[in-house]
């Protein structure tokens, strides 16, 4: 075990508008009305929190962009006219870095790992014109892979062709790094063949979900995961990151977990991991009276209970 302190929760994945029918529903018609200082108001409420990392989940949805392309010419009906401008701008002033997403281009948004097609098209054509029209901010520090491995004890193999891939084309035109954020968590074998997976990923960092805000994991098993990708990520000369779900499902709809759960989720991937994220910020947490406020009503109260729980923490 590394970290026995908490660490704090120093990155979140963010959307212009949530992938996913009904979870987003606390938020997406507030971020579909941000203007470009709204957008930095909130990126400045993200980093006064403590995240240096961000993470935007795509910068297309049902085959519509989010900024003006020429790759895809119809846009998402936002009032800001480039959102992407408006972070990488914000970040690059806040000194913090941000991971663009390559995927969910069309619909439907869950494709595979292919490399033929529409999709595996729009992710090379994608990452041309993001690295040409974006390229020059210096918080553009890499890609996130949307598409995310279902690892069940062990990668599936198509998976790893499809990050190595498109990994190695990214780094020729643009940033260098490159995060994933496997789900199937709980099942992993931490034997040589996942070690010898892990050494041929060409993934810079892997975010693991927790998964027990989607129901799939109990706390009392997360020491024992995080255990096991502790040893096999050491052993293949990997970081290990987390990614904590902050979230519990009400329904189909997100809402802020309870301050309890959030807590023993940090406090046991503190003890192994390098790096803890989360997901995510935007729609769970708000600063109190936040003049940009975008998501659950009781967003503020997880804010502040985790913020008191983080300086606790540090003076123990």
């Amino acid at each position: 075990m590394q970290n026995k302190q908490i660490m704090p929760i120093s990155g979140t994945w963010f959307d212009f508008h949530h992938p996913n029918p009904y979870e987003g529903d606390y938020w997406n018609s507030t971020t579909d009305q941000f203007s470009a200082e709204d957008w930095n108001l909130k990126i400045t409420e993200m980093v006064e929190a403590g995240m240096d990392t961000l993470i935007l989940m795509s910068v297309a949805l049902h085959g519509k962009t989010f900024y003006p392309s020429t790759v895809i010419k119809e846009r998402w009906n936002l009032v800001c006219p480039d959102p992407l401008e408006a972070v990488l701008k914000a970040a690059d002033h806040l000194g913090v870095t941000v991971y663009i997403g390559l995927g969910f281009f069309s619909t439907p948004i869950f494709h595979g790992f292919g490399n033929e097609g529409d999709a595996s098209r729009y992710r090379f054509e994608f990452a041309h014109e993001l690295a040409q029209k974006y390229g020059h901010h210096r918080s553009f520090n890499g890609w996130y892979f949307p598409v995310e491995a279902a690892i069940d004890q062990y990668y599936p193999e198509p998976y790893i062709e499809y990050v190595n891939t498109l990994a190695n084309h990214c780094r020729k035109i643009g940033p260098q790094q490159v995060l994933i954020a496997p789900f199937g968590t709980r099942t992993i074998v931490a034997d040589d063949k996942f070690v010898a997976q892990l050494r041929s990923l060409e993934a810079d960092y892997i975010a693991y979900q927790d998964e027990v805000g989607v129901n799939k994991t109990d706390v009392s098993e997360l020491d024992g995961i995080w255990s096991r990708l502790r040893e096999a990520h050491d052993r293949a000369g990997k970081p290990l990151w987390a990614d904590v779900e902050i979230f519990e499902f009400h329904g189909k709809v997100l809402f802020p977990a309870p301050i309890e759960r959030v807590q023993k989720q940090l406090e046991v991937a503190s003890k192994y991991v390098d790096k803890i994220l989360c997901y995510q910020y935007l729609g769970m947490l708000n600063k109190p009276n936040s003049k940009v406020h975008a998501g659950h009503p009781t967003s503020p109260k997880l804010y502040q209970d985790y913020m008191d729980f983080m300086q606790a923490s540090r003076q123990k």
